[in-house]
């Protein structure tokens, strides 16, 4: 008994990875460190890989949430100090909505790891003004972030190779570490699709592919900042049957802010679409969550959105209006669950939309839009 109501009867290795764990009432295949409730719980980093992302499901989103906030709150130091801090018990911690959930600004000022590892395979970083403090997100293992990024784009996209993949990303491409870049860098090498490319600000050039792709029918995602596809469907109008534009949001200043409606209207008037997409990540995410139109989105499988009070961050439920809390499984070896400067409007289903960012909340790089 290990003191939270759990037995704990049988643990069978099942090779290097995975083991079964028996309890009195089920048997559940796991990843060896998500045991029902234990109190404490250690592992060897290295043996967490991409497979852990395909054991989660919306049945058994909140169990595997819960246990990896034990987890982390025993090999994660600073998010260990930040809950003590709270003065919170991980033995009190019963459901998601009690889960502390870590300012995203301290991945400004801290090296948010989970385990022991020094050197990792990504660091992704935010933009800022001069002088500012980037936010750095140290990615230990790629694979798990590769794996998470193809299944949430497949849960609404399908294949990757389906499509040919263009991204118009010019803030982005001209900085290191943008998580952006590297999120279409993989699609582009699951797609593998000739015509794959980035463009900065060589419209002429992306106008004629669009078009020739076009006319062979072809299926393209246009991936792109938002005052950028603004830009460039304003210097060439269009028809684009074919073709999915997903804007990631993004003004940075180089034009007057539009509301998402507004920008989705003339890309659509522009382009004579039915809908435009949208796109919801961060770089302390390694999820993301999708919009097929309207701006609402759907969080990917390794994802959850709760919502907080903006007086009282403590006061945390699954829908309402209020600053937005994300919960990221792919986030194993940082932290899964951030409180983001975003404040949003989250259905019973689930569901959201982004309203606009706090007021003292600093504007990074890929700011959204207010509705």
């Amino acid at each position: 008994m290990d003191g939270t109501g759990d037995t704990l009867f049988l643990v069978q290795a099942v090779g290097s990875t995975k083991i079964i764990v028996t309890t009195a009432n089920t048997q559940i295949p796991a990843y060896f460190f998500i045991l029902p409730k234990l109190a404490k719980v250690t592992y060897k980093v290295e043996l967490i890989n991409q497979e852990f992302i395909n054991t989660i499901n919306a049945d058994n989103f909140e169990h595997i949430a819960l246990s990896v906030f034990r987890y982390q709150y025993n090999n994660n130091a600073f998010y260990r100090l930040f809950t003590d801090t709270l003065n919170i018990s991980p033995h009190d911690v019963k459901e998601i909505e009690q889960i502390p959930f870590l300012p995203i600004s301290f991945f400004k000022t801290h090296k948010i790891k989970t385990g022991t590892w020094d050197k990792p395979a990504l660091v992704f970083e935010t933009s800022g003004t001069t002088g500012e403090i980037p936010g750095r997100h140290l990615v230990y293992d790629q694979s798990i972030y590769r794996e998470s990024l193809l299944k949430g784009f497949e849960q609404f996209y399908g294949k990757p190779n389906q499509y040919a993949i263009l991204a118009l990303l010019p803030s982005y491409l001209e900085r290191k570490n943008a998580s952006l870049v590297h999120m279409a860098k993989v699609l582009m090498e699951e797609s593998k699709h000739p015509a794959n490319g980035f463009y900065l600000d060589e419209w002429e050039k992306l106008a004629n592919t669009l078009r020739e792709l076009e006319n062979k029918g072809q299926k393209v995602l246009l991936l792109g900042v938002t005052f950028a596809l603004l830009d460039f469907a304003q210097a060439y109008p269009m028809s684009l049957s074919n073709t999915i534009v997903m804007e990631t949001g993004g003004m940075k200043g180089r034009r007057e802010e539009w509301t998402r409606a507004e920008v989705h209207n003339y890309l659509r008037q522009q382009w004579h679409l039915q809908q435009v997409h949208s796109e919801y990540g961060m770089t302390e995410l390694l999820s993301q969550a999708y919009a097929l139109q309207d701006g609402i989105f759907t969080p990917s499988s390794t994802m959850r959105v709760l919502v907080r009070d903006i007086n009282d961050p403590l006061e945390v439920k699954k829908s309402g209006v209020g600053c937005l809390n994300i919960i990221d499984l792919a986030n194993i070896h940082s932290c899964s669950f951030i409180a983001t400067e975003d404040i949003g409007d989250i259905a019973p289903d689930g569901t959201f939309q982004v309203l606009g960012r706090m007021d003292h909340a600093v504007l990074r790089g890929c700011s959204l839009m207010v509705i």
